[in-house]
């Protein structure tokens, strides 16, 4: 149908094609949201002071506390629950460190 007088309509497509091109593609990649330094780890700190489950993988552990007593003495045996045992106390040693350690840092506002 023919137009019968009035404006004419307006050229949206010029309009678009010159937006587009006026902004830089950066292929449609998002930049990751980033915590502020510290959020993160406080986060980390709660949520593994509300959990009781051993945090060392049990493996890894039991070669390094053979690895030690070797130096000590030769084939020495251990029982499952004393290897248990060491561990539950090394863990706790270190979570008491850290904890020291970052009230430490807080104190010395870092």
């Amino acid at each position: 149908r023919k137009s019968t007088g009035g404006k004419a309509p307006r050229k949206q497509m010029a309009a678009k094609a010159a937006r587009k091109s006026a902004v830089p593609m950066t292929g449609g990649v998002k930049k990751p949201y980033r915590y502020r330094p510290g959020t993160v780890a406080l986060r980390e700190i709660r949520r593994y002071q509300k959990s009781t489950e051993l945090l060392i993988r049990k493996l890894p552990f039991q070669r390094l506390v053979r690895e030690i007593a070797q130096d000590y003495k030769p084939d020495l045996r251990f029982q499952s629950a004393a290897i248990g045992a060491i561990q539950e106390a090394s863990e706790a040693y270190l979570v008491g460190l850290f904890e020291d350690t970052n009230l430490c840092a807080i104190h010395a506002k870092r």
